[in-house]
């Protein structure tokens, strides 16, 4: 924590410095050199027009050259910062700081001491009533690096990761537990189901590929067969549709609302 103060003090000392710096630029007296020379010039004009050296139209054009230019100069010129208004940049500063600091005195637990990631998992290990998914996933990845042939830790793993919006580090968890176990039905179509939401929504070749091999060991996965309907009537193969969606219908009960809504989308996917 102490660390913490540090840098943010050192960061607001060097944001304030560098507002600091650019406001005494600003305050410093410009040179105006073009300025200087454009007035210079028109009054030149006039002393060789009193010299009889110009005649009222060229001393007229060539006025109005030089009051273009000046005018300009003049029109571009950075605006230039008073000496006050230094102070209010740095007062400025001062309440911003001021106010975050009290944001997180309200909001914040300033007296929370340092803690490590590996000792917040520790604690989330100790009580895993109330864990947020992601909290979850943690402690179950530990559970997992300490035993990786452990079934039951991967698929844990890959339905917290899932819960959590990871879907790559579901996948990832479940094509592992495949390869432990390779007839694993459930796992093909978890695997299959986070492909989906990794790739958003959309059911790809790979997704297509594990939600077979899942009914390939299961027909009774139903979650499944639902992706590949949807797949087949997304290709417009309402045949393979109903076939697939057609014992999932039969499965649910007929007050569910994913019943009613399968059977509006595909009436013909009706059980016998």
């Amino acid at each position: 924590m102490i660390a913490f103060w540090m840098m943010t003090g050192l960061a607001a000392a060097l944001a304030a410095l560098l507002v600091l710096a650019g406001a005494r630029r600003g305050a410093e007296p410009a040179a105006d050199v073009e300025t200087q020379a454009g007035s210079r010039e028109i009054e030149e004009l006039d002393r060789l027009k009193a010299r009889g050296l110009l005649d009222e139209a060229a001393h007229t054009a060539a006025r109005a050259e030089a009051g273009r230019r000046l005018l300009a100069v003049t029109a571009t010129a950075a605006p230039v910062a008073g000496a006050r208004d230094r102070l209010w940049v740095l007062g400025g500063i001062g309440v911003m700081v001021a106010g975050a600091l009290g944001l997180y005195v309200a909001t914040g637990t300033p007296g929370l001491p340092d803690q490590g990631y590996e000792r917040r998992v520790d604690a989330w290990a100790a009580d895993l009533n109330g864990l947020e998914p992601a909290q979850l996933a943690a402690v179950t990845a530990r559970v997992v690096r300490e035993k990786p042939g452990d079934r039951q830790a991967l698929a844990m793993l890959g339905a917290a990761r899932f819960a959590a919006d990871d879907p790559l580090g579901a996948a990832s968890a479940f094509r592992r537990l495949i390869d432990l176990d390779p007839k694993n039905a459930q796992a093909w179509a978890r695997l299959g189901e986070s492909l989906v939401v990794a790739n958003d929504n959309q059911i790809g070749g790979d997704a297509e590929a594990a939600f077979r091999q899942a009914l390939n060991l299961d027909p009774d996965q139903l979650g499944a067969r639902f992706f590949l309907g949807e797949a087949a009537l997304r290709r417009g193969d309402r045949t393979a549709a109903r076939d697939l969606w057609a014992p999932l219908i039969a499965a649910l009960d007929p007050a569910d609302p994913r019943r009613r809504d399968l059977e509006r989308r595909l009436p013909e996917a009706k059980p016998q």
